[in-house]
């Protein structure tokens, strides 16, 4: 099962294997308090893309397109992710901004899922 959550939302049983896929580390948050089993910040948008986006939601179809161009550069990555989430039942995708909807976390799961 694969489930995308904010970082800053309280761990739960239920996360799984929790894997950060942000470039940057929450703001304000330790190690302690994010619980995350392994951070894959390789697998984020790359810079440039991420600071074009900035969470714009008008620019959303074009990083879509983008970061989606991205990812079939990074097989390895997604093989990987794709084998933690069988190995542990729950693959729970993190990411730190405060949009639920429009990031690049939403985006991984919908690749996961057709991989």
């Amino acid at each position: 099962m694969l489930r995308v959550k904010r970082v800053y939302d309280k761990p739960e049983k239920e996360d799984g294997w929790r894997v950060l896929v942000d470039r940057l580390w929450p703001r304000g948050m330790t190690k302690e308090e994010a619980k995350i089993d392994l951070w894959m910040k390789e697998v984020a948008p790359s810079d440039a893309l991420r600071k074009s986006f900035c969470h714009d939601v008008s620019k959303w179809p074009e990083f879509q397109e983008r970061y989606h161009a991205e990812l079939k550069q990074k097989k390895e990555l997604l093989a990987e992710l794709k084998k933690i989430e069988k190995e542990h039942g729950t693959l729970t995708l993190l990411f730190g901004a405060k949009d639920t909807e429009y990031n690049q976390a939403v985006v991984l799961a919908e690749v996961l899922k057709k991989e």
